[in-house]
């Protein structure tokens, strides 16, 4: 047994999809969950950018004495895993070996990928899916406006709308029926995202993915907590308007969220 926490970060609540699926996975796991709003959108930041803000962010989730860290988003995982490992000793999980695997058991052969700019410009995801599914046809697509227009709390916005036609044109084009939602903030935009298409589209959330590999781990080295439960803690770098309705929304909850703005 393992009492503490697990770590999750993000650059703001997108990574509060993969919360929430950690949430509903886990009844006895607490979570800490990091949203970097200080260096919101991390999107459009350089790799050296990324790496630093990653670093810091695991170290501070480290001194909170957590026994795992998920890097609940992307843009993170695309651009700054690899060092992240190498650099601490302790478990640190992104977004897209799990979904790959996911992916992997589905057999399929046709998929879309939606990121941000420098997930999609750094190529992670048709690497990594090329890499276990050799024959594989990966169509992907930046969408540089819906994180922001997620953490604006406007998802169901005109503007949200027209942007998500604009950007689903490609999948439409090439016959796509399953697209990864390669940025954590995406699920938000399910509903809307499935309404563009005239025939039935499979989103598959990173979330779930993750869920099922920290399951998996977690018991595989048994360390799961086996003692109270508590909510979630939620820790902003930087306050936000309104994040604690947002994070709400997102979560399903009714109940008050343990958030603190500054660290």
């Amino acid at each position: 047994m393992d009492t503490r926490p697990i770590g999750v970060f993000d650059s703001g609540i997108g990574g509060l999809t993969v919360l929430k699926e950690l949430e509903e996975t886990f009844k006895e796991e607490n979570f800490i969950y990091l949203g970097d709003t200080l260096n919101f959108p991390y999107g459009d930041k350089t790799k050296e950018e990324i790496i630093s803000f990653s670093k810091s962010n695991i170290e501070y989730l480290i001194s909170k004495n957590v026994k795992m860290i998920i890097i609940a988003c992307g843009t993170a995982t695309s651009q700054s895993l690899d060092e992240m490992r190498e650099l601490f000793d302790i478990p640190i999980m992104g977004i897209i070996e799990p979904t790959v695997q996911y992916v992997k058991n589905m057999s399929i052969r046709k998929i879309g990928v939606i990121a941000t700019t420098g997930t999609i410009r750094s190529g992670a995801w048709e690497k990594s899916l090329k890499k276990q599914i050799s024959d594989i046809e990966v169509v992907s697509n930046a969408c540089p406006l819906l994180a922001g227009i997620a953490e604006e709390g406007k998802a169901t916005s005109k503007e949200s709308i027209e942007a998500v036609h604009n950007y689903m044109e490609i999948f439409k084009q090439n016959h796509i029926d399953t697209i990864i939602l390669g940025c954590t903030h995406y699920p938000i935009y399910d509903e809307i995202i499935k309404k563009e298409f005239s025939y039935k589209v499979n989103l598959i959330n990173t979330g779930k993915a993750v869920a099922q590999n920290v399951k998996k781990y977690l018991s595989e080295n048994k360390i799961q907590n086996k003692g109270v439960k508590n909510p979630p803690k939620i820790i902003l770098s930087k306050k936000e308007t309104d994040f604690d309705q947002k994070a709400k929304n997102i979560l399903k909850s009714a109940k008050k969220l343990d958030i603190t703005n500054f660290y």
